[in-house]
């Protein structure tokens, strides 16, 4: 009971943080590129240091052997979630764009923003173990869920350029901590506090953007739109409760079992609006899945955490 307690006043606090950037957004008090620019402080520098300084400090020899299970299980998994993900759209949308943007949110949940902001205050000690078990997610994403299913047919990347794409800050700084770690350097206290503190801003800011991403959107036109719940419905409760009933019969390594659920659990992620966006393509549907999705994750992630016994 006490993490469920926890959980619900981690989600409350999450979501009091997108409503701030929803009413600054909707207030005009932010400028027009606010979302732009949170994005790539996100990318490039926030997310980057909390991977970079989670790789120094945990990244060690006693953890490398579980490092490898928990690649190969994510991606396992993945290869369940994904023809259901591509199953699924068929049945409610009609036209190809559509289909692609809902395969995408059951195929990715946001895993990254709201995923690390929940797992590192209700799970730290698996933090690092989580961004591991991400890791072939953010590969999936790069080499096949961005470019086939939110790019424009005729902005199609060849093999190569998306191998390119993993070179991103990233997995930049994962790899850079990975060997810090190992070797067992330290970094100068300026240095070491300042990666710290870059890394602290991740999750207030990604709530933040998520607040002013569908502060663009027509509220009352999604919240009649009844495929969208059943999208949200399906990625929030039915397939992490399928997980958690299958998982029953068989005894799984704990720290597994915790960072699928937590990755499962999440709402439907942002590429969906970011990517679209760029190329000037409605991102309507896309918003509604955002903002329907993170509230209701409000209630269904504690729901789920406290289902499966976490």
């Amino acid at each position: 009971m006490q993490l469920f307690t926890s959980t619900v006043n981690q989600m409350i606090y999450l979501f009091a943080l997108i409503i701030v950037g929803f009413v600054l957004s909707k207030c005009k008090i932010l400028p027009a590129e606010t979302s732009k620019v949170i994005a790539k402080l996100e990318n490039n520098i926030f997310i980057p240091c909390l991977v970079l300084g989670t790789f120094i400090s945990n990244f060690t020899v006693d953890r490398i052997s579980s490092s490898g299970t928990l690649f190969l299980s994510s991606f396992a998994l993945m290869v369940v979630i994904i023809p259901f993900s591509i199953f699924v759209p068929r049945l409610l949308a009609k036209d190809s764009y559509t289909r692609n943007i809902y395969t995408y949110g059951l195929a990715f949940s946001n895993f990254g923003f709201m995923g690390n902001s929940v797992v590192k205050a209700l799970f730290p000690d698996i933090f690092m173990e989580y961004l591991i078990f991400t890791l072939p997610l953010w590969i999936l994403i790069y080499l096949w869920g961005v470019p086939a299913l939110l790019m424009p047919s005729e902005e199609k990347l060849s093999l190569g350029k998306r191998m390119k794409n993993l070179l991103n800050p990233m997995f930049i700084a994962m790899i850079v901590g990975m060997i810090i770690g190992l070797c067992g350097f330290t970094l100068p206290s300026s240095i070491n506090t300042a990666v710290t503190t870059l890394g602290d801003c991740m999750s207030p800011l990604a709530m933040i953007l998520t607040g002013v991403t569908v502060a663009g959107i027509n509220v009352k036109k999604v919240l009649t739109d009844y495929k969208i719940y059943a999208v949200s419905v399906i990625r929030l409760i039915i397939m992490p409760l399928v997980f958690i009933g299958i998982t029953y019969f068989f005894e799984l390594p704990n720290t597994f079992l915790v960072c699928a659920i937590c990755s499962l659990a999440m709402p439907l992620g942002l590429n969906t609006i970011v990517i679209p966006s760029a190329y000037g393509r409605d991102t309507s549907t896309a918003a509604g899945m955002a903002l329907i999705s993170h509230a209701l994750s409000c209630l269904t992630i504690p729901l789920v955490f406290f289902i499966s016994g976490l």
